[in-house]
């Protein structure tokens, strides 16, 4: 089997890392991606897989736990999918161009969890 690219996994590092900065920095615009059916409060979520995915670029980037990381985010990829269900649906009466983003979201999962899939299989188990 081919070793992971470190340059692989650099770069989803960085974008979850980006991503888990956001959920801090603009929550707000997390919290409209909960699903209304989901108990408690929406920033609640946001800030939990905020922090999931900073651990996870943290983790990923230290080969010891890149295994781990790799499936942790597959898990965290395939979890926060609901949200964007609910996005697609919320967003059904806006304009074309949001419809378009609400939209895009949904297929774009299916090659994160593929490249953190990857990432987890590729690297090699440590105890």
């Amino acid at each position: 089997m081919t070793p992971v690219s470190k340059t692989s996994v650099f770069v989803l590092a960085g974008f979850l890392g980006v991503a888990g900065v956001a959920h801090f920095v603009a929550p707000d615009s997390f919290n409209a991606l909960i699903p209304v059916w989901l108990p408690g409060n929406p920033s609640a979520y946001t800030y939990i897989s905020g922090l999931a995915e900073l651990v996870i670029a943290v983790f990923l980037l230290v080969p010891s736990a890149r295994k781990r990381a790799g499936w942790a985010a597959v898990a965290l990829f395939i979890a926060v999918y609901p949200g964007n269900l609910y996005m697609a649906y919320d967003w059904r009466d806006r304009e074309l161009a949001q419809q378009l983003v609400a939209y895009g979201r949904l297929p774009f999962q299916i090659p994160l969890i593929w490249w953190a899939s990857t990432i987890a299989r590729r690297s090699p188990s440590r105890t």
